[in-house]
């Protein structure tokens, strides 16, 4: 029996236990993903996006 594990959806479960735990940290966590996402956005990687 395989059983795979994304980094995404793990990223996402922690996450969301620290913003329980810890309400304040959303900020950060929204930032820090915004940040990451802009980088690769501006770096070209093979991420699915919508070309206009």
């Amino acid at each position: 029996m395989n059983i795979s594990l994304s980094v995404g959806p793990l990223a996402a479960l922690i996450a969301g236990f620290l913003i329980l735990a810890v309400p304040r940290l959303l900020n950060y966590i929204v930032a820090l993903y915004l940040i990451i996402i802009g980088i690769l956005g501006l770096i070209g990687t093979n991420s699915p996006h919508l070309r206009l």
